[in-house]
């Protein structure tokens, strides 16, 4: 057996504990457990206290807002660049979001603790995870903002760019009925807007699977919001070595 062939789950898949120093790394190795985040598993619920941290390496988590009469709306998505449960070193161990997979995979996770403990070091980990914070609230703003103003087509759009970037393949498993719930849009809107894309060779979309074809048509199509949410963590997140100086 190659000795040098890549292990089929490794923590490096997800970006934030690839970006750490080395030093860094080793300590919390021995803390991060694999675990599946199958379609549709509800990570965290709204006012729920945070046992764990989730750091997603192939699976995709949205973090949606649910109202009292059980509507909900996505306020952003996670996937190999982040981590789930931010609540926990910003001062609470509850958060108002419901966090439910959206795209099924893996990733690892640590008791949310010794996150906690972690930060309060003020180290580089600190500083890497403030950084993928303010990153996170731009796409919540955005967002909101996008939500509020543009198409559902616009809408739709940004959501599929999101999510191929957090995905090593162009296929995405998820009902219209899925998305509409995500996007806190009528299903009909999201038919039509996923008709259009289709009808113009953009995605192929069979039974709950939308197949991207097109990637560069959609970024042509697509609001300015999903550029400002990847040039804002693009921009926080290019590397801990360079944010230790």
């Amino acid at each position: 057996m190659n000795s040098q062939m890549p292990a089929p789950h490794n923590p490096h898949q997800n970006h934030l504990l690839d970006a750490l120093l080395t030093a860094d790394y080793d300590r919390l190795f021995p803390q991060l457990e694999l675990v599946e985040m199958p379609l549709g598993e509800v990570l965290y619920e709204s006012g729920g206290k945070l046992k764990y941290v989730y750091f997603p390496t192939t699976a995709i988590v949205s973090l949606l807002y649910v109202l009292e009469n059980g509507s909900s709306a996505e306020i952003a998505i996670v996937g190999n660049e982040g981590i789930l449960g931010i609540s926990i070193f910003m001062g609470g161990d509850t958060t108002p979001s419901r966090a439910i997979v959206q795209s099924a995979g893996y990733g690892y996770r640590m008791k949310a603790q010794l996150l906690k403990n972690e930060f309060n070091l003020a180290g580089t980990v600190m500083r890497l995870l403030l950084r993928y914070t303010q990153a996170l609230i731009t796409q919540m703003s955005q967002t909101a903002v996008c939500n509020r103003h543009h198409t559902v087509e616009q809408q739709l759009c940004r959501w599929l760019l999101l999510s191929l970037d957090r995905l090593s393949t162009n296929q995405l498993n998820m009902t219209q009925e899925l998305i509409a719930n995500m996007l806190g849009v009528r299903r009909e809107g999201v038919t039509e807007a996923a008709g259009r894309l289709q009808h113009d060779g953009l995605i192929k979309y069979t039974r709950g699977r939308i197949l991207v074809l097109d990637r560069p048509a959609i970024e042509q199509r697509v609001c300015e919001c999903y550029q400002v949410v990847k040039t804002e963590f693009d921009r926080l997140l290019p590397s801990i070595h360079a944010i230790a100086k």
